[in-house]
């Protein structure tokens, strides 16, 4: 059997373009592994995600329906799953959107050998503060099991 990729939590990347928007009262996390994808490669595989994954999406689409949140993000020329490709370089991938709630990014960063997934949250207003709080645990649930996956993936097959 083999082994389950180390995911470890730490710090985002020097280099991140998210250090632009980080405020005292905004949420950053970041996770990495080992792999040489590039971002894109690897964001691609971070939003395929799992049956039980996209079961919680849907759970979110029925009980955030009644508050007018967005749940495919806004229409994008490019996008990684639901979400809007704001830039991209070659180390780094980051999309998201502004909605009423929050607005956010996710960073797909990829150098040394590592890629890291961070993602940055602004809450507006109680409600989005309230939702950051109870998706919290969903949310770190997926980010580790999205890098557990880019690390098990060989490159070439991306």
């Amino acid at each position: 059997m083999k082994p389950r990729p180390k995911v470890t939590a730490s710090i985002l990347p020097s280099k991140s373009r998210l250090y632009t928007r980080i405020a005292d009262s905004d949420f950053l996390d970041c996770y990495s592994v080992e792999s040489g994808m590039t971002p894109r490669q690897a964001a691609r595989i971070i939003t395929a995600f799992p049956g039980w994954a996209r079961f919680l999406v849907i759970v979110r689409r029925i009980v955030t329906a009644p508050f007018g949140l967005s749940n495919d993000g806004p229409v994008a020329a490019d996008k990684i799953g639901p979400f809007p490709v704001e830039a991209e370089t070659e180390s780094e991938l980051i999309a998201g959107f502004n909605d009423k709630h929050l607005d956010f990014r996710v960073s797909v960063f990829s150098e040394d050998g590592r890629v890291s997934l961070a993602t940055w949250v602004h809450p507006h207003n109680f409600g989005g503060r309230l939702y950051l709080a109870v998706i919290m645990p969903f949310h770190i649930l997926i980010a580790r099991n999205a890098l557990a996956r880019v690390a098990s993936m060989p490159k070439r097959s991306v």
